[in-house]
Protein backbone atom coordinates (compact mmCIF):
# COMPACT_ATOMS: atom_id res chain seq x y z
CA UNK A 1 0.00 0.00 0.00
CA UNK A 2 1.47 2.95 -1.04
CA UNK A 3 -1.14 5.76 -0.84
CA UNK A 4 0.41 8.21 1.39
CA UNK A 5 -2.44 10.77 1.68
CA UNK A 6 -4.16 8.52 4.27
CA UNK A 7 -4.07 9.56 7.24
CA UNK A 8 -1.80 7.72 8.90
CA UNK A 9 -3.41 5.67 12.05
CA UNK A 10 -2.23 5.33 15.98
CA UNK A 11 -1.20 2.29 16.66
CA UNK A 12 -1.76 0.97 19.87
CA UNK A 13 -0.19 -2.72 20.91
CA UNK A 14 -1.93 -3.86 24.35
CA UNK A 15 0.69 -7.21 25.15
CA UNK A 16 -0.96 -9.25 28.45
CA UNK A 17 1.75 -11.04 29.66
CA UNK A 18 1.02 -14.94 29.82
CA UNK A 19 -2.61 -15.32 28.85
CA UNK A 20 -3.79 -18.16 27.63
CA UNK A 21 -5.61 -18.42 23.86
CA UNK A 22 -8.80 -19.60 26.09
CA UNK A 23 -9.26 -17.04 28.74
CA UNK A 24 -10.96 -14.57 26.19
CA UNK A 25 -14.77 -15.97 26.02
CA UNK A 26 -15.02 -15.02 22.05
CA UNK A 27 -12.03 -17.58 21.58
CA UNK A 28 -13.51 -20.08 23.95
CA UNK A 29 -17.18 -21.50 23.71
CA UNK A 30 -16.73 -23.31 26.67
CA UNK A 31 -15.23 -20.28 28.88
CA UNK A 32 -16.94 -19.98 32.13
CA UNK A 33 -16.77 -16.40 32.41
CA UNK A 34 -17.35 -13.33 29.94
CA UNK A 35 -14.38 -11.07 28.65
CA UNK A 36 -16.87 -8.16 27.38
CA UNK A 37 -14.03 -5.72 26.53
CA UNK A 38 -12.04 -8.29 24.36
CA UNK A 39 -15.11 -9.89 23.07
CA UNK A 40 -15.85 -6.25 22.20
CA UNK A 41 -13.27 -5.91 20.02
CA UNK A 42 -13.32 -9.07 18.27
CA UNK A 43 -17.19 -7.68 17.48
CA UNK A 44 -15.85 -4.64 16.02
CA UNK A 45 -12.74 -6.35 14.48
CA UNK A 46 -10.38 -9.02 13.52
CA UNK A 47 -10.24 -12.35 15.65
CA UNK A 48 -6.79 -14.70 14.67
CA UNK A 49 -7.48 -18.36 15.35
CA UNK A 50 -4.27 -19.63 14.44
CA UNK A 51 -1.68 -16.39 15.22
CA UNK A 52 1.29 -17.37 17.55
CA UNK A 53 4.79 -15.87 19.15
CA UNK A 54 8.18 -16.75 18.17
CA UNK A 55 8.50 -18.14 21.82
CA UNK A 56 7.05 -19.93 24.35
CA UNK A 57 8.28 -17.21 27.02
CA UNK A 58 8.38 -13.71 27.36
CA UNK A 59 11.57 -12.47 26.80
CA UNK A 60 12.53 -13.89 23.57
CA UNK A 61 8.48 -13.27 22.31
CA UNK A 62 8.89 -9.67 23.10
CA UNK A 63 12.66 -9.65 21.29
CA UNK A 64 10.61 -11.08 18.33
CA UNK A 65 7.42 -8.62 18.41
CA UNK A 66 9.35 -5.47 18.62
CA UNK A 67 12.58 -6.62 15.92
CA UNK A 68 11.11 -8.38 13.45
CA UNK A 69 13.41 -11.33 13.99
CA UNK A 70 13.24 -15.12 15.42
CA UNK A 71 14.45 -14.37 18.93
CA UNK A 72 16.88 -17.68 19.01
CA UNK A 73 18.76 -15.82 16.62
CA UNK A 74 19.87 -13.32 19.47
CA UNK A 75 22.47 -14.16 21.92
CA UNK A 76 19.81 -15.90 24.44
CA UNK A 77 19.40 -19.28 22.75
CA UNK A 78 17.01 -20.31 25.70
CA UNK A 79 14.87 -19.03 28.92
CA UNK A 80 14.89 -15.85 29.85
CA UNK A 81 16.06 -12.86 31.00
CA UNK A 82 16.27 -11.21 34.99
CA UNK A 83 15.50 -7.75 36.08
CA UNK A 84 19.26 -7.07 36.20
CA UNK A 85 20.22 -8.53 32.84
CA UNK A 86 22.20 -6.50 30.37
CA UNK A 87 20.49 -6.03 27.07
CA UNK A 88 19.14 -7.80 24.82
CA UNK A 89 18.28 -6.17 21.16
CA UNK A 90 21.91 -5.40 19.68
CA UNK A 91 23.64 -2.00 19.77
CA UNK A 92 22.46 -0.28 16.22
CA UNK A 93 19.58 -3.16 15.89
CA UNK A 94 16.84 -1.20 14.62
CA UNK A 95 13.09 -1.79 15.78
CA UNK A 96 9.78 -1.46 15.45
CA UNK A 97 9.51 1.78 17.09
CA UNK A 98 12.29 3.10 15.02
CA UNK A 99 9.67 2.65 11.55
CA UNK A 100 7.05 4.41 13.53
CA UNK A 101 9.35 7.02 14.17
CA UNK A 102 11.09 7.34 10.97
CA UNK A 103 7.00 7.74 9.40
CA UNK A 104 6.61 10.93 11.70
CA UNK A 105 5.16 9.08 14.81
CA UNK A 106 5.25 9.79 18.42
CA UNK A 107 6.89 6.81 19.98
CA UNK A 108 6.24 5.41 23.61
CA UNK A 109 6.24 2.26 25.80
CA UNK A 110 4.22 2.06 29.11
CA UNK A 111 4.60 -1.28 30.78
CA UNK A 112 7.11 -4.34 31.10
CA UNK A 113 10.28 -4.11 29.19
CA UNK A 114 12.21 -7.36 30.12
CA UNK A 115 14.56 -7.06 27.39
CA UNK A 116 17.63 -6.04 29.71
CA UNK A 117 19.28 -2.65 30.01
CA UNK A 118 22.23 -1.49 31.91
CA UNK A 119 22.43 -0.16 35.39
CA UNK A 120 25.10 1.49 36.74
CA UNK A 121 26.57 -0.99 38.90
CA UNK A 122 29.90 -0.84 41.33
CA UNK A 123 32.24 -3.65 41.25
CA UNK A 124 31.42 -6.12 43.17
CA UNK A 125 27.68 -6.59 40.92
CA UNK A 126 27.09 -9.86 39.71
CA UNK A 127 23.80 -11.09 38.32
CA UNK A 128 22.36 -13.82 40.89
CA UNK A 129 20.52 -16.68 39.85
CA UNK A 130 17.15 -17.28 39.70
CA UNK A 131 16.57 -13.51 39.19
CA UNK A 132 17.18 -12.76 42.76
CA UNK A 133 18.18 -9.12 44.13
CA UNK A 134 21.16 -8.00 42.89
CA UNK A 135 23.54 -5.54 45.07
CA UNK A 136 26.03 -3.16 43.78
CA UNK A 137 23.09 -1.27 41.92
CA UNK A 138 23.27 2.66 41.86
CA UNK A 139 19.61 3.27 41.54
CA UNK A 140 20.27 7.06 41.58
CA UNK A 141 22.62 7.35 38.15
CA UNK A 142 21.16 6.93 34.76
CA UNK A 143 19.91 3.53 32.81
CA UNK A 144 21.75 2.87 29.46
CA UNK A 145 20.19 1.32 26.97
CA UNK A 146 16.74 1.26 28.14
CA UNK A 147 13.95 1.15 25.56
CA UNK A 148 15.13 5.08 24.77
CA UNK A 149 18.30 3.61 23.36
CA UNK A 150 15.80 1.42 21.16
CA UNK A 151 13.14 3.53 19.38
CA UNK A 152 10.72 4.55 21.77
CA UNK A 153 10.68 8.53 22.92
CA UNK A 154 9.29 7.51 26.07
CA UNK A 155 9.21 5.08 28.75
CA UNK A 156 7.63 4.43 31.64
CA UNK A 157 7.40 1.01 33.68
CA UNK A 158 9.82 -1.88 35.31
CA UNK A 159 12.69 -3.77 34.00
CA UNK A 160 11.50 -7.14 34.06
CA UNK A 161 8.65 -9.21 35.05
CA UNK A 162 6.41 -7.60 38.49
CA UNK A 163 7.64 -10.61 40.45
CA UNK A 164 11.40 -9.85 39.39
CA UNK A 165 13.14 -6.95 41.40
CA UNK A 166 13.60 -4.23 41.74
CA UNK A 167 10.37 -3.20 42.34
CA UNK A 168 10.78 0.19 41.44
CA UNK A 169 9.39 2.41 38.29
CA UNK A 170 11.89 4.16 35.70
CA UNK A 171 10.96 6.92 33.90
CA UNK A 172 13.01 7.12 30.10
CA UNK A 173 16.31 6.84 31.71
CA UNK A 174 15.86 7.23 35.14
CA UNK A 175 14.72 5.31 38.83
CA UNK A 176 11.59 7.76 39.84
CA UNK A 177 12.87 6.62 43.35
CA UNK A 178 15.60 4.79 45.39
CA UNK A 179 14.22 1.92 47.05
CA UNK A 180 13.75 1.87 50.83
CA UNK A 181 12.43 -1.39 51.66
CA UNK A 182 12.37 -5.19 50.89
CA UNK A 183 9.26 -6.63 49.52
CA UNK A 184 8.19 -10.21 49.06
CA UNK A 185 5.02 -11.90 47.65
CA UNK A 186 3.46 -15.57 48.13
CA UNK A 187 1.00 -18.08 46.67
CA UNK A 188 0.01 -16.65 43.61
CA UNK A 189 0.90 -13.55 44.44
CA UNK A 190 4.25 -14.77 44.50
CA UNK A 191 7.48 -12.19 43.91
CA UNK A 192 10.46 -12.60 44.62
CA UNK A 193 12.35 -10.64 47.77
CA UNK A 194 13.68 -7.66 46.43
CA UNK A 195 14.40 -3.85 47.13
CA UNK A 196 11.13 -1.78 46.42
CA UNK A 197 10.55 2.05 46.20
CA UNK A 198 8.08 3.60 48.80
CA UNK A 199 4.17 3.59 47.60
CA UNK A 200 5.23 0.47 45.03
CA UNK A 201 2.36 -1.19 45.65
CA UNK A 202 2.20 -4.53 43.22
CA UNK A 203 -1.52 -4.78 43.70
CA UNK A 204 -1.68 -1.22 42.30
CA UNK A 205 1.00 -1.48 39.23
CA UNK A 206 -1.64 -2.69 36.64
CA UNK A 207 -4.01 0.22 37.09
CA UNK A 208 -1.14 3.05 37.57
CA UNK A 209 0.39 1.68 34.28
CA UNK A 210 -3.08 1.66 32.79
CA UNK A 211 -3.48 5.42 34.03
CA UNK A 212 0.03 6.23 32.94
CA UNK A 213 -0.58 4.67 29.45
CA UNK A 214 -4.21 7.01 29.03
CA UNK A 215 -2.04 9.80 29.95
CA UNK A 216 0.00 9.29 26.72
CA UNK A 217 -2.92 8.78 24.67
CA UNK A 218 -4.48 11.94 25.72
CA UNK A 219 -1.11 13.85 24.93
CA UNK A 220 -0.38 12.57 21.79
CA UNK A 221 -3.68 12.61 20.66
CA UNK A 222 -3.19 15.20 17.97
CA UNK A 223 -0.53 13.24 15.93
CA UNK A 224 -0.16 9.94 15.06
CA UNK A 225 1.30 7.70 17.46
CA UNK A 226 2.42 3.95 18.34
CA UNK A 227 1.67 3.09 21.97
CA UNK A 228 3.26 0.13 23.07
CA UNK A 229 1.79 -1.29 26.36
CA UNK A 230 2.92 -4.67 27.64
CA UNK A 231 0.90 -5.21 30.73
CA UNK A 232 2.73 -7.06 33.99
CA UNK A 233 -0.55 -9.49 33.82
CA UNK A 234 -2.05 -11.60 34.52
CA UNK A 235 1.44 -13.22 34.87
CA UNK A 236 2.46 -14.07 38.29
CA UNK A 237 1.96 -11.93 41.23
CA UNK A 238 -1.73 -13.07 40.56
CA UNK A 239 -3.06 -9.91 42.28
CA UNK A 240 -6.85 -8.93 40.76
CA UNK A 241 -8.07 -6.01 42.44
CA UNK A 242 -10.61 -6.18 45.07
CA UNK A 243 -13.37 -5.04 42.61
CA UNK A 244 -12.66 -8.36 39.99
CA UNK A 245 -12.30 -11.04 43.08
CA UNK A 246 -14.49 -13.71 43.34
CA UNK A 247 -15.77 -12.32 39.73
CA UNK A 248 -14.23 -15.05 37.41
CA UNK A 249 -15.86 -17.82 39.01
CA UNK A 250 -12.80 -19.68 38.85
CA UNK A 251 -10.15 -18.61 41.17
CA UNK A 252 -7.82 -15.37 41.36
CA UNK A 253 -6.43 -15.99 37.79
CA UNK A 254 -9.51 -16.12 36.00
CA UNK A 255 -10.24 -12.80 38.04
CA UNK A 256 -7.25 -11.16 37.27
CA UNK A 257 -7.88 -11.82 33.39
CA UNK A 258 -11.15 -9.92 33.86
CA UNK A 259 -9.16 -7.13 35.60
CA UNK A 260 -7.10 -6.95 32.29
CA UNK A 261 -10.25 -7.38 30.16
CA UNK A 262 -11.36 -3.94 32.17
CA UNK A 263 -7.52 -2.32 31.01
CA UNK A 264 -8.62 -3.10 27.43
CA UNK A 265 -12.06 -1.17 27.98
CA UNK A 266 -10.64 1.66 30.02
CA UNK A 267 -8.17 1.88 26.77
CA UNK A 268 -11.23 1.87 24.25
CA UNK A 269 -13.24 4.60 26.36
CA UNK A 270 -10.35 7.02 26.10
CA UNK A 271 -9.85 6.45 22.34
CA UNK A 272 -13.68 7.64 22.17
CA UNK A 273 -13.13 10.37 24.84
CA UNK A 274 -10.32 11.91 22.98
CA UNK A 275 -12.25 11.38 19.27
CA UNK A 276 -9.62 9.35 17.88
CA UNK A 277 -11.17 5.92 18.17
CA UNK A 278 -11.99 5.07 14.20
CA UNK A 279 -8.56 5.93 13.40
CA UNK A 280 -6.50 3.78 15.79
CA UNK A 281 -5.66 0.23 15.16
CA UNK A 282 -5.57 -1.36 18.72
CA UNK A 283 -3.68 -4.83 18.57
CA UNK A 284 -4.43 -6.87 21.81
CA UNK A 285 -2.08 -10.09 22.16
CA UNK A 286 -0.69 -12.21 24.60
CA UNK A 287 3.19 -12.91 24.79
CA UNK A 288 3.21 -16.83 25.41
CA UNK A 289 0.45 -18.95 26.96
CA UNK A 290 -0.88 -19.64 30.38
CA UNK A 291 1.47 -20.28 33.01
CA UNK A 292 0.89 -23.13 35.09
CA UNK A 293 1.29 -20.82 38.23
CA UNK A 294 -2.41 -20.14 37.27
CA UNK A 295 -3.16 -23.43 38.78
CA UNK A 296 -4.95 -25.65 36.28
CA UNK A 297 -6.07 -28.25 38.19
CA UNK A 298 -8.25 -25.73 40.42
CA UNK A 299 -9.06 -23.94 36.93
CA UNK A 300 -10.52 -27.57 35.78
CA UNK A 301 -12.99 -28.32 38.61
CA UNK A 302 -14.51 -25.08 37.37
CA UNK A 303 -14.85 -25.73 34.06
CA UNK A 304 -11.58 -23.69 33.15
CA UNK A 305 -8.73 -24.46 30.28
CA UNK A 306 -6.69 -21.26 30.05
CA UNK A 307 -4.85 -23.49 26.75
CA UNK A 308 -8.11 -24.45 25.14
CA UNK A 309 -8.12 -27.06 23.15
CA UNK A 310 -4.34 -26.83 22.55
CA UNK A 311 -1.64 -29.36 24.41
CA UNK A 312 0.76 -28.07 26.69
CA UNK A 313 0.79 -24.40 28.77
CA UNK A 314 3.42 -21.34 29.03
CA UNK A 315 7.48 -23.08 28.14
CA UNK A 316 5.75 -25.70 25.75
CA UNK A 317 7.27 -26.79 22.46
CA UNK A 318 3.29 -27.59 21.74
CA UNK A 319 0.37 -25.61 20.90
CA UNK A 320 -0.62 -24.33 24.57
CA UNK A 321 2.80 -22.86 24.97
CA UNK A 322 2.93 -20.26 21.85
CA UNK A 323 -0.34 -20.51 20.09
CA UNK A 324 -1.97 -16.97 21.40
CA UNK A 325 -5.57 -15.05 21.25
CA UNK A 326 -5.18 -12.15 18.74
CA UNK A 327 -7.43 -9.31 17.84
CA UNK A 328 -6.98 -6.39 16.00
CA UNK A 329 -9.68 -3.40 15.77
CA UNK A 330 -9.35 -1.01 13.41
CA UNK A 331 -12.87 0.57 12.73
CA UNK A 332 -11.86 2.79 9.49
CA UNK A 333 -9.93 -0.09 7.59
CA UNK A 334 -10.81 -3.47 8.91
CA UNK A 335 -14.72 -5.10 8.83
CA UNK A 336 -15.93 -5.87 12.24
CA UNK A 337 -16.43 -9.41 12.81
CA UNK A 338 -13.56 -10.70 10.89
CA UNK A 339 -12.37 -14.11 11.77
CA UNK A 340 -9.08 -14.86 9.90
CA UNK A 341 -8.12 -18.59 9.92
CA UNK A 342 -4.46 -18.20 8.87
CA UNK A 343 -1.28 -18.67 9.89
CA UNK A 344 0.23 -15.72 11.31
CA UNK A 345 3.48 -14.33 13.78
CA UNK A 346 3.37 -11.67 16.32
CA UNK A 347 6.87 -10.93 14.62
CA UNK A 348 5.08 -9.84 11.41
CA UNK A 349 3.99 -6.24 12.73
CA UNK A 350 7.31 -4.61 11.34
CA UNK A 351 6.49 -5.79 8.16
CA UNK A 352 2.95 -5.03 8.04
CA UNK A 353 3.93 -1.62 9.10
CA UNK A 354 6.16 -1.46 6.77
CA UNK A 355 4.28 -2.25 3.57
CA UNK A 356 1.37 0.47 5.11
CA UNK A 357 3.93 2.80 4.58
CA UNK A 358 5.06 1.16 1.23
CA UNK A 359 8.49 1.24 2.77
CA UNK A 360 11.24 -2.02 1.88
CA UNK A 361 13.27 -2.76 4.88
CA UNK A 362 16.41 -3.08 4.21
CA UNK A 363 18.09 -6.58 4.46
CA UNK A 364 19.01 -6.43 8.50
CA UNK A 365 15.51 -5.40 9.95
CA UNK A 366 13.12 -7.63 10.25
CA UNK A 367 14.43 -10.79 8.92
CA UNK A 368 11.57 -12.94 9.84
CA UNK A 369 8.92 -10.66 9.44
CA UNK A 370 5.94 -11.32 7.04
CA UNK A 371 3.35 -8.79 6.00
CA UNK A 372 -0.03 -9.68 7.03
CA UNK A 373 -1.79 -6.58 5.42
CA UNK A 374 -3.46 -8.36 3.19
CA UNK A 375 -5.29 -10.46 5.75
CA UNK A 376 -6.03 -7.44 7.76
CA UNK A 377 -7.47 -5.82 4.63
CA UNK A 378 -9.17 -8.91 3.24
CA UNK A 379 -7.40 -8.44 0.35
CA UNK A 380 -6.82 -11.91 -2.21
CA UNK A 381 -7.06 -15.33 -0.77
CA UNK A 382 -5.42 -17.68 1.44
CA UNK A 383 -2.28 -17.10 4.02
CA UNK A 384 0.67 -15.08 3.74
CA UNK A 385 2.99 -17.21 5.49
CA UNK A 386 4.82 -20.52 4.20
CA UNK A 387 5.88 -21.33 7.73
CA UNK A 388 6.83 -20.59 10.92
CA UNK A 389 9.40 -21.65 13.78
CA UNK A 390 8.63 -21.74 17.31
CA UNK A 391 10.83 -22.01 20.23
CA UNK A 392 10.60 -23.85 24.13
CA UNK A 393 12.32 -22.82 27.37
CA UNK A 394 14.89 -25.28 26.83
CA UNK A 395 15.57 -23.95 23.17
CA UNK A 396 14.00 -26.48 21.71
CA UNK A 397 12.51 -25.46 17.74
CA UNK A 398 9.68 -26.41 16.30
CA UNK A 399 8.74 -25.50 12.56
CA UNK A 400 5.04 -25.85 11.03
CA UNK A 401 4.00 -25.76 7.08
CA UNK A 402 0.67 -26.75 6.50
CA UNK A 403 -1.09 -29.06 8.57
CA UNK A 404 2.32 -30.41 9.69
CA UNK A 405 4.00 -29.63 12.72
CA UNK A 406 8.27 -30.77 12.96
CA UNK A 407 8.96 -30.88 16.90
CA UNK A 408 12.86 -31.08 17.35
CA UNK A 409 13.04 -32.65 20.52
CA UNK A 410 11.06 -35.61 22.35
CA UNK A 411 8.90 -34.36 25.10
CA UNK A 412 7.50 -31.02 25.82
CA UNK A 413 11.08 -28.85 25.73
CA UNK A 414 9.30 -26.80 28.75
CA UNK A 415 7.26 -27.78 32.11
CA UNK A 416 4.86 -30.56 30.98
CA UNK A 417 5.23 -33.72 30.74
CA UNK A 418 7.69 -35.43 28.97
CA UNK A 419 9.72 -32.98 30.51
CA UNK A 420 13.22 -32.79 29.07
CA UNK A 421 16.07 -35.08 30.08
CA UNK A 422 12.98 -37.15 31.83
CA UNK A 423 11.81 -38.48 28.22
CA UNK A 424 10.75 -41.86 27.78
CA UNK A 425 14.02 -43.46 25.99
CA UNK A 426 11.22 -45.29 23.88
CA UNK A 427 9.91 -41.83 22.29
CA UNK A 428 11.61 -41.13 19.09
CA UNK A 429 13.85 -37.89 19.01
CA UNK A 430 11.43 -35.87 17.37
CA UNK A 431 8.10 -35.51 16.87
CA UNK A 432 5.79 -34.61 14.21
CA UNK A 433 1.97 -33.81 14.54
CA UNK A 434 -0.85 -33.43 11.60
CA UNK A 435 -2.09 -30.63 13.35
CA UNK A 436 -5.30 -30.56 10.75
CA UNK A 437 -7.13 -33.78 12.05
CA UNK A 438 -4.79 -33.80 15.78
CA UNK A 439 -4.55 -30.60 17.22
CA UNK A 440 -4.16 -31.65 20.18
CA UNK A 441 -0.63 -33.27 19.12
CA UNK A 442 -1.20 -36.73 21.06
CA UNK A 443 -0.14 -38.99 17.90
CA UNK A 444 3.48 -38.72 16.58
CA UNK A 445 3.52 -39.50 13.10
CA UNK A 446 7.08 -39.39 12.39
CA UNK A 447 7.31 -42.77 11.11
CA UNK A 448 4.61 -42.85 8.58
CA UNK A 449 5.83 -39.70 7.06
CA UNK A 450 9.80 -39.20 7.71
CA UNK A 451 9.75 -37.50 3.91
CA UNK A 452 7.81 -34.54 5.38
CA UNK A 453 10.09 -34.91 8.46
CA UNK A 454 12.60 -34.33 6.64
CA UNK A 455 11.30 -31.51 4.52
CA UNK A 456 10.88 -29.55 7.07
CA UNK A 457 14.02 -30.27 9.05
CA UNK A 458 15.73 -28.71 5.73
CA UNK A 459 13.72 -25.87 5.89
CA UNK A 460 14.84 -25.16 9.29
CA UNK A 461 18.36 -25.97 8.83
CA UNK A 462 18.14 -23.62 5.86
CA UNK A 463 16.19 -20.91 8.06
CA UNK A 464 19.23 -21.06 11.08
CA UNK A 465 22.12 -21.33 8.55
CA UNK A 466 20.61 -17.77 6.07
CA UNK A 467 19.98 -16.03 9.52
CA UNK A 468 16.43 -15.22 7.85
CA UNK A 469 13.79 -16.90 6.84
CA UNK A 470 12.52 -14.13 4.12
CA UNK A 471 13.57 -12.99 1.12
CA UNK A 472 17.47 -11.78 1.13
CA UNK A 473 20.75 -11.45 1.60
CA UNK A 474 22.21 -13.76 3.87
CA UNK A 475 22.42 -12.52 7.70
CA UNK A 476 24.36 -13.69 10.51
CA UNK A 477 22.65 -14.68 14.21
CA UNK A 478 24.61 -13.93 17.27
CA UNK A 479 25.89 -15.62 19.98
CA UNK A 480 27.19 -18.90 19.78
CA UNK A 481 25.95 -19.77 15.90
CA UNK A 482 22.94 -22.01 17.41
CA UNK A 483 24.28 -24.97 14.98
CA UNK A 484 27.09 -25.64 17.00
CA UNK A 485 24.13 -26.13 20.25
CA UNK A 486 21.94 -28.41 17.68
CA UNK A 487 23.30 -31.82 17.16
CA UNK A 488 20.43 -32.57 14.23
CA UNK A 489 21.84 -29.58 11.93
CA UNK A 490 25.09 -31.56 10.81
CA UNK A 491 23.31 -34.84 10.58
CA UNK A 492 22.20 -35.86 6.62
CA UNK A 493 21.22 -39.26 7.49
CA UNK A 494 17.87 -39.19 5.37
CA UNK A 495 16.74 -42.84 6.82
CA UNK A 496 14.10 -43.22 9.75
CA UNK A 497 17.10 -44.14 12.46
CA UNK A 498 17.60 -40.34 12.49
CA UNK A 499 14.14 -39.56 13.98
CA UNK A 500 14.84 -42.89 16.51
CA UNK A 501 16.01 -43.16 19.92
CA UNK A 502 15.32 -47.36 20.06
Amino acid sequence: MTDQSRKKPNVIYILADDMGYGDISAFNENCPFKTPNLDGMCENGMRFTDAHATSAVCTPSRYGILTGRYNWRSRLKSSVIGGYSEPLIEEGRKTVAHLFKEEGYRTAIVGKWHLGMSFAKTDDFYEKPDFDACTGVDYSAPVSFSPITNGFDYYYGISGSLDMPPYIYIENDRFTALPDHISKGEGKGFWREGPTAPGFIHENVLDELTDKACEKIEEYKDAPFFLYFPMPAPHTPILPSKSFQGKSGTNEYGDFVLHCDDVVGRIVKKLKDEGIYEDTILIYTSDNGCSPMADFRELKEHGHNPSYVFRGTKADIYEGGHRIPLIIQWPAMIRKGAVCTELVCLCDLMATMAEYFGRCLPDNMGEDSVSSLPLWLEQGHGGVREDLVHQSIDGSLSIRKGSFKLEMCPGSGGWSDPVPGKEDKSLPRFQLYNLENDIGEKVNVIREYPEIAKQLRDILKGYVENGRSTPGSRQSNNGQRIWETIAWLDEDDDSLELYSRE
